[in-house]
Order: structure tokens, then C-alpha cells, then sequence
């Protein structure tokens, strides 16, 4: 008579997933886990189509966000790398930023910018040294619309601007009779570039100013 071979427990069925360790469930995993559920569900209260199609979209909906956010961490290194290239674009450039203290650019002269927030009918610009205080020029303005007004004292005396010796720039406005003061906007170099721990944001050494965010700059020249 035919004997039969005993059947032993020395390895998985083929009806039992593999574990995975530590490594996370894919798909080929999870369809694994569903064959085997189904082999050995309860004949007597099968799963219904309801809860089979239920985990299916379970699955699909985690396996779709896990691919939108590999999508979003792969744009954020693109946006990160392109910031930076724009920033080492802007290194030797100069930058408008918020104050009062300019030095003379490459071209030994003093430029910036102001917002005005309604129209004046004259514009009064002084510059005068930053150490000393003394006046070293004006400039009278003709009216301004409401919004950005640039001005440059490009004729700077040439021991000033071969020195590069800070100037004070203070502006006072006519309005509606009244003289009102402006606050000014300078242009000044910007000396280096770097990323934040996170990569997300971009900061320019700004000569003068120190650390400014890029995304604070609106102009530069």
C-alpha cells in the first residue's frame, strides 16, 4: 500500500503572506493579504462586495497620497535649487531694502527708491555725511504720483566715492500745503547667498543691512 508523506510546519503555507519586518506594505503586499483573506474567510458570512471594495479604496487613496507627496518633496528640491541659482545670480548686485545709510555702488554712485503713498506736489532729498552729519547735497523734486519714486545722486565728489564712505539720505515731501517725511528705500550690494537648514528659504548677506530674506527683495539692479 501507497504510504503518504506526514505533512509538516516547517514553513509557510502558500496561503500565508511572508512578514515583512520593519519595511512598510506595498501593493504587492497588500494584494497578498487580501488573496489570503478571502481563501480563508468564513464560508458561512463571506465578505460582501461592499467591504472588498472598501479596502481597495483604502489602499489606493494612502498609495495616492504617498505618490503626491513624493511629487511635492521632488518640486520643493527643484524650487530650492532654482532659488539658489537666482540668489548666486544676484551676488555683486545690488538690492532694495528699507533704511536710511548708503554707500556709493560700483558706478560711485548713490541710488534708492521711495513710496509714496499719495501724491505730493514737491519732493526735497538731502544727502549728507553719516559720520559728521554735514550736508553734502539736495535735490528738489518736481510733483510725484502716488507709488515708487526712484532717485540718484550720480555726481558724488570722487574722495566720497572712491572711499565709499556711507551717506545719510533723509526725504520731506509737500502735501496738500504741509511738509510731510518719507521713509527711503536704498540700493546696496549683496555679498553672499545661503539656505536655510530646511532649504525652503534663501538669505542674502546684504552689505550694511546684514541677513535679509529673499523673499523680502522686490527690486535690484
Amino acid at each position: 500500500m501507497t504510504s503518504l508523506a506526514p505533512i509538516t510546519a516547517s514553513g509557510p503555507s502558500r496561503d500565508t503572506p511572508t512578514p515583512t519586518g520593519n519595511r512598510p506594505l506595498g501593493q504587492q503586499d497588500f494584494l497578498t493579504l487580501l488573496t489570503a483573506q478571502m481563501k480563508n474567510q468564513d464560508p458561512l458570512n463571506p465578505m460582501d462586495n461592499a467591504q472588498f471594495m472598501g479596502q481597495m479604496a483604502q489602499f489606493s487613496t494612502v498609495a495616492g497620497i504617498e505618490r503626491v507627496n513624493d511629487t511635492l518633496m521632488g518640486f520643493g528640491s527643484v524650487m530650492r535649487d532654482m532659488r539658489l541659482s537666482a540668489a548666486s545670480n544676484m551676488l555683486g548686485q545690488s538690492v532694495l531694502v528699507p533704511g536710511t545709510v548708503a554707500q556709493p555702488d560700483k558706478d560711485g554712485a548713490i541710488r534708492g527708491a521711495v513710496e509714496v503713498q499719495a501724491p505730493v506736489q514737491s519732493m526735497v532729498i538731502s544727502y549728507s555725511d553719516a559720520r559728521s552729519g554735514t550736508l553734502l547735497h539736495t535735490q528738489t523734486l518736481g510733483p510725484q504720483a502716488a507709488g515708487r519714486a526712484a532717485f540718484e545722486w550720480t555726481d558724488l565728489p570722487p574722495n566720497l566715492a572712491a572711499t565709499r564712505s556711507p551717506v545719510r539720505i533723509t526725504i520731506d515731501a509737500m502735501q496738500n500745503g504741509e511738509q510731510v517725511p518719507l521713509d527711503p528705500q536704498v540700493y546696496a550690494r549683496v555679498l553672499s547667498a545661503s539656505a536655510g537648514t530646511g532649504g525652503d528659504d534663501i538669505t542674502l548677506q546684504v552689505e550694511g543691512f546684514g541677513a535679509i530674506n529673499m523673499l523680502e527683495i522686490d527690486a535690484f539692479r
